[in-house]
């Protein structure tokens, strides 16, 4: 019985070469585990650990955490790093298991329009997150959160 070829990598010269995207996206992918681990542990901990634990994670939670601008971007900055992260790791994926170019550049284009999709309507969700909506029970509402909303648009 004989071993199996060894097939060498293939190496591809171009524009991109003299770039070392390459180095460049390795290094990304370690900085970026790094803060996320820490966005992510602060994450859960201020929801999990924080108050009355998971049984206090309802609407009302959401809606008072996204009252808070730092909360906002401490997601969206999660989202987006998050979606990035992953994004370049099946970019890598892509470049080591497509073997036509056409199909490398198909599932490259999937990816950049998951990417996008998700990052924009991620985003949305965030930013234009109504925390008292007219049509809900007073029970799904935020009472403090509520309360000043209405009493800053009364002001004005």
């Amino acid at each position: 019985m004989t071993a199996p070829e060894l097939v060498p990598p293939r190496y591809r010269r171009g524009p991109h070469s003299r770039t070392h995207i390459e180095k460049w996206s390795w290094l990304f992918m370690r900085a970026s585990g790094a803060v996320l681990i820490v966005l992510v542990m602060t994450h859960l901990f201020v929801n999990l650990m924080t108050g009355d634990g998971i049984s206090a994670i309802d609407f009302a939670f959401v809606a008072g955490k996204w009252a808070n601008p730092l909360w906002q971007w401490w997601d969206v900055t999660m989202l987006v790093l998050a979606m990035i992260h992953g994004s370049n790791g099946m970019r890598v994926l892509i470049n080591d298991y497509a073997r036509t170019g056409w199909l490398r550049k198909t599932l490259k284009t999937a990816l950049a329009a998951a990417f996008s999709l998700v990052v924009v309507l991620g985003s949305l969700v965030i930013f234009t997150f109504d925390p008292c909506p007219t049509d809900a029970s007073p029970t799904d509402l935020n009472p403090d959160v509520c309360a000043s909303i209405l009493n800053a648009s009364e002001a004005s």
